[in-house]
């Protein structure tokens, strides 16, 4: 059952990125501050203290397929390697603000 709420929670993501395909500035602002509290321990400006080559920057997502909304939702959700899930700690909002705020930032290479 579980499986299943994370594949409709990913689904649901992506509808709602194809009916809303830029984020505002509030959702940036928003997912930067989870960002901050959550995130930048590990990911301060876009890098990756536990693992290099796996950084937010816009190359290595690029690299990696994970250069969309839907993409780094995912992986906030589901945890991946050393990254934790969140799935049960941020709302479905939040989880796409901070998705939005990570390609925000690499587009702007993380200044």
């Amino acid at each position: 059952m579980n499986k299943l709420i994370q594949i409709i929670l990913v689904l649901f993501l992506i509808f709602i990125n194809i009916l809303t395909p830029s984020a505002s500035a509030a959702e940036i602002d928003n997912g930067a501050q989870i960002f901050e509290i959550h995130c930048a321990g590990c990911h301060v400006n876009g890098g990756n203290i536990v693992r290099r080559g796996k950084t937010l920057k816009k190359k290595a997502l690029k690299k990696y397929g994970m250069d969309s909304l839907e993409a780094i939702a995912s992986i906030v959700i589901n945890g991946k390697s050393n990254m934790p899930a969140y799935k049960d700690r941020f709302t479905t909002q939040q989880i796409q603000d901070v998705a939005a705020y990570v390609l925000d930032q690499a587009e702007k290479d993380w200044r």
